[in-house]
């Protein structure tokens, strides 16, 4: 690859990733499944509340089943800043990104609100020209949460 096609596949991928967060916080699942590989790998088993040898999702359909059941009722707002992204080959990338997550439950719950930071750690796969999460882990730095 040249450098004019290494930066507009990392461009691609800064799109694929701001689509990642659009569909997230305002729920549409749909849109959300179609960023990942049909394949891809969700490892969120650092996560508070998940337990031990749980935690990782296989399938972009199943990953957004499983984000849609912890997340569909809460009001999320995530923002990734500053990727380190690599291409490897034509059609294989790694890259990590800088995050930061503000969640709200509603009135029903026990927790009020919940203020995260950390990274992801993806692999990306350009699957028929489009560039798709392959594998995505999430390791926080802090978690702050508000209790009722």
């Amino acid at each position: 690859m040249d450098a004019a096609e290494r930066l507009l596949a990392v461009e691609e991928i800064k799109q694929l990733k701001a689509r990642y967060f659009r569909c997230m916080d305002t729920k549409d699942w749909d849109g959300y499944a179609a960023v990942y590989a049909a394949d891809a790998v969700l490892d969120v088993s650092g996560e508070s509340g998940v337990p031990d040898g749980e935690g990782v999702i296989r399938g972009g359909t199943a990953i957004a089943e499983y984000v849609k059941g912890q997340v569909d009722p809460v009001t999320t707002v995530h923002h990734g800043h500053m990727p380190e992204i690599e291409i490897t080959s034509p059609t294989t990338a790694t890259g990590i990104w800088s995050m930061e997550d503000m969640l709200r439950w509603p009135e029903d719950a026990p927790i009020d609100w919940m203020h995260g930071y950390g990274h992801y750690h993806e692999t990306y796969e350009k699957v028929d020209g489009e560039w798709r999460i392959k594998s995505c882990r999430l390791t926080r730095l802090r978690v702050d949460f508000g209790m009722r």
